[in-house]
């Protein structure tokens, strides 16, 4: 049983209910394998950059976030991103779980930033982002003391053990949801754990119609869940976020639909996404037109906002089944999927010679790795 959130609590203003979601601490101490045995497809090869959708829930979904809880994970979220180095280009934040579509650098090319002589300074900076000041300077003291004695070599690990937290997208969901259990767990006067052990991640390809579906897929969740009627007026996700005038959410939608950055201020990014949401997320209703089989944007107020903005969406995938986005681990056109395949080979059985699965019952050329046998919606 959670405790309920005291009355006190709740008349707090936001920032001091916050309180403790900015502290910096120390270093985390190590990491574990907490993929609880799920298969987990992860980019290998030449690409710069691999994008992945995630997905955690709360311990059987029976913790429910408020608003105040929601916007600390967002904070924890943005904060993680930024000293990762990983790019967000959506999120989605509900009661019980939350979706992050990232995007994870080519780490080698990432960690160029701290080489050369001024390297080790531009990491301390870097650092500041989530270490107090009085915990570097005990590091700094540290790696002097060392050098000092000849140790350079145990320096230098101590370095990269730093390094290695960088550009990991397992270690960024774990150390988002610690931080954020801590959090939650001193709010609630709680113990214990807070998520499932495991998360999901599906390996999207990170340009074109796959990656701008994925981020509709996920700003749409809101509008699925009966929660509000356009995604335009959910809070905390990264398509409210971009509207209110954050540039990092704005570049990270650009992303998505492979536009400049400056495309959102002139409108034209803003106005492209809004019309793939409309599209994407229409409700789906039976055969005789009554009933509706899956909730979203009413065909009415979709086709007001395609008329008012005076363009269509090229996306086809409404009508697929979500488990595609989650459970699909890789989706992407034809030749991503078989050269994914072809790297991970080793990991499918001896009778598999090709990886590329098409979705059924689409008329779109999306491919994934694993074949789901589902229904569609529609």
């Amino acid at each position: 049983m959670i405790p309920l959130q005291s009355s006190h609590l709740q008349a707090l203003p936001l920032e001091e209910q916050l309180v403790g979601v900015n502290a910096k601490t120390g270093l985390y101490p190590g990491a574990r394998s907490w993929s609880g045995g799920r298969h987990r497809i992860l980019g290998k090869g030449p690409l710069e950059s691999y994008c992945y959708h995630v997905m955690s829930r709360t311990c059987g979904g029976e913790v429910h976030f408020d608003e105040v809880e929601k916007e600390a994970l967002r904070r924890v979220i943005w904060r993680m991103a930024e000293f990762s180095g990983i790019k967000v280009v959506t999120y989605c934040l509900m009661r019980n779980h939350f979706h992050l579509l990232a995007e994870v650098p080519h780490r080698q090319t990432w960690l160029q930033r701290f080489e050369g002589p001024q390297g080790e300074a531009k990491l301390f900076e870097h650092l500041q982002i989530l270490y107090s000041r009085a915990y570097l300077g005990l590091l700094s003291d540290e790696l002097s003391d060392l050098r000092a004695r000849g140790l350079q070599a145990l320096a230098g690990q101590r370095i990269e053990a730093i390094k290695k937290r960088f550009c990991d997208l397992s270690l960024f969901v774990k150390e988002i949801k610690e931080r954020f259990s801590r959090w939650y767990n001193k709010r609630h006067e709680r113990r214990g754990t807070l998520w499932m052990d495991r998360f999901k991640s599906v390996l999207v390809e990170g340009k074109g119609e796959p990656l701008r579906t994925m981020a509709a897929y996920i700003d749409l969740n809101p509008v699925r869940a009966g929660l509000v009627k356009d995604p335009k007026d959910y809070r905390w996700s990264g398509y409210a976020e971009a509207l209110s005038g954050s540039r990092r959410a704005q570049r990270g939608l650009c992303k998505a639909l492979g536009k400049p950055v400056d495309s959102w201020r002139s409108a034209d990014a803003a106005e492209a996404y809004r019309c793939l949401l409309q599209d994407e997320g229409r409700e789906i209703k039976d055969a005789q037109n009554e009933n509706v089989m899956r909730r979203g944007i009413t065909a009415e107020a979709a086709r007001a906002v395609l008329a008012a903005k005076g363009k269509l969406s090229p996306a086809e995938l409404v009508r697929l089944r979500v488990r595609y986005f989650t459970d699909g681990l890789v989706l992407g056109s034809k030749a991503f999927v078989e050269e994914v395949f072809q790297t991970h080979r080793d990991d499918f059985g001896p009778r598999r010679k090709h990886g590329a699965r098409r979705i059924p019952q689409t008329d779109s050329d999306f491919y994934t790795l694993r074949q789901l046998r589902l229904r569609p919606v529609g």
